[in-house]
C-alpha cells in the first residue's frame, strides 16, 4: 500500500518592502551648499557615491542623459535637483488648505493620471529646497495676517514630501512648527510608507496626515513606483497610534469593470486594518479622475501602454482654474461614484468626515 506524503501547506513569499527612492543624478546649486541642509544632503550624496553636478539654477537642468523623450523623462524622474525656493509667496491650495507650502517639487512615482505631467512641463525631475527657515518664516507670516483664524498648509500639492524625508527632513522641521503655532496647521498626503522618522515628534496634534488609497485596479495598474496598498494602511495605523490626525484621499476614483467590488473592498480591508479607535476624527477626501486634452496628449507620450481611459466622447467638459478645459465623468457617474463610496464609508466608519468631493 502506498501511503501519500502530506501536503505541505503553500508558503507565502514574503513580498520585500518598497525601497526608499535613492536618485541616480543630483544637481546643486552653488547657494545651496551655505545651507546647512544643504551640506547635509551633500554628504549624504557623497557617502553612496551618487554622481553630483553643479548647475546655476534649479530650473534650468539640460543635457539630462537619455536617447528618446520617454527615456529623459524616466532618468529625470530619477534625478534630484538641490537648490533654493525664491519665490515665497505661497499659492492657494482648495479645498485641501487655505496655502500650499513649497518645501519639494516633482515625485519619484509613476502615476499615469497625475496632473504633475503637464504641471511639471518639461521639468519632471524632482527639486528640493534646502531654504526652510524662508519657507516657515513666510508660512508665520501669513498665520499672523489670517489671526485669530486658523490658516493650513498643504506640504504634498506639487510633490510626495514623504519620499523625499529621509533625504531633506523637511517635514519634521514642518511638522515641529506647526506644533508650536496655535494657528497653523500642516497637512500632507503621501503614497509611501516611510513614517517612522516622524513618529516620534511632538506635532501637537497639528499636523494631519492622509494617505492616498485606492481600489486594487487603480493601484496596480496606474501607480508604478508606489508603496503597495497594504503598506500604506499599515503605515497609517502607525500614524494614529502616534496621535496624528489622520485622513485618506480616495483618488482619482475611477470608473472601471467592477468599480463597486473594488471601492467596497477597498473601504472593507481599510476598517480590517486600522487600529480600532482611528476612525474618531478620521477624514476622507474623494477626488474623480480628470484630465486635460494637454494631459492626455502627455499621459499617451510618456506611458503609450497604460490602460487609463481618457475618451473625451465619454467625459463631461468642466472649465478648469487654470483656464483650461478638464474632463470629468458625466453627472450620472459622478452621482453614483459619490453615493456609493460615501455609503461604504459611513459603514465602516461611522465617525469619520467627508471633507469634499470634486
Amino acid at each position: 500500500m502506498t501511503i501519500a506524503a502530506p501536503e505541505r501547506p503553500a508558503v507565502k513569499k514574503q513580498r520585500k518592502p518598497t525601497g526608499l527612492f535613492i536618485p541616480e543624478l543630483v544637481f546643486f546649486e552653488p547657494d545651496a551648499l551655505k545651507y546647512p541642509k544643504g551640506e547635509q544632503i551633500m554628504e549624504w550624496v557623497k557617502a553612496r557615491n551618487i554622481p553630483f553636478r553643479m548647475t546655476t539654477s534649479h530650473n534650468r537642468i539640460t543635457n539630462l542623459p537619455g536617447e528618446t523623450e520617454v527615456e529623459q523623462y524616466k532618468i529625470a524622474k530619477r534625478t534630484l535637483v538641490v537648490g533654493l525656493r525664491k519665490t515665497l509667496a505661497f499659492d492657494q491650495s482648495k479645498p485641501s488648505a487655505d496655502y500650499a507650502i513649497p518645501i519639494a517639487t516633482g515625485c519619484m512615482g509613476h502615476c499615469h493620471y497625475c496632473y504633475l505631467q503637464t504641471t511639471l512641463g518639461a521639468k519632471p525631475y524632482i527639486r528640493v529646497y534646502v531654504n526652510t527657515g524662508d519657507i516657515l518664516d513666510a508660512a508665520k507670516k501669513y498665520i499672523d495676517e489670517r489671526a485669530p483664524e486658523i490658516t493650513t498648509f498643504e506640504a504634498a500639492c506639487t510633490s510626495d514630501p514623504l519620499g523625499l524625508e529621509h533625504i531633506t527632513g523637511s517635514l519634521a522641521e514642518l511638522i515641529t512648527f506647526m506644533a508650536a503655532e496655535p494657528l497653523g496647521r500642516l497637512r500632507f498626503v503621501t503614497k509611501y510608507q516611510h513614517v517612522d522618522p516622524l513618529l516620534k515628534l511632538n506635532h501637537n496634534g497639528h499636523t494631519r496626515i492622509r494617505f492616498s488609497i485606492n481600489a486594487d485596479y487603480v493601484i496596480k495598474n496606474f501607480e508604478p513606483a508606489t508603496s503597495r496598498f497594504e503598506e500604506r494602511i499599515e503605515a497609517a495605523g502607525k500614524v494614529a497610534r502616534a496621535g496624528y490626525p489622520l485622513g485618506f484621499i480616495i483618488a482619482p476614483i475611477i470608473w472601471h469593470e467592477g468599480w463597486e467590488e473594488g471601492y467596497a473592498e477597498l473601504l472593507s480591508k481599510l476598517a480590517e486594518t486600522l487600529p480600532p479607535d482611528a476612525g474618531k476624527g478620521l477624514t476622507f477626501e474623494m477626488i474623480q479622475h480628470r484630465f486635460t486634452k494637454t494631459a492626455k496628449a502627455v499621459i499617451e507620450k510618456r506611458y503609450p501602454k497604460s490602460k487609463l481611459e481618457m475618451d473625451i466622447e465619454k467625459r463631461k467638459k468642466k472649465w478648469g482654474r487654470w483656464g483650461q478645459n478638464k474632463y470629468v465623468y458625466p453627472d450620472e457617474q459622478q452621482t453614483a461614484l459619490r453615493e456609493f463610496i460615501t455609503e461604504r464609508i459611513f459603514e465602516h466608519f461611522p465617525e469619520a468626515g467627508i471633507d469634499y468631493f470634486t
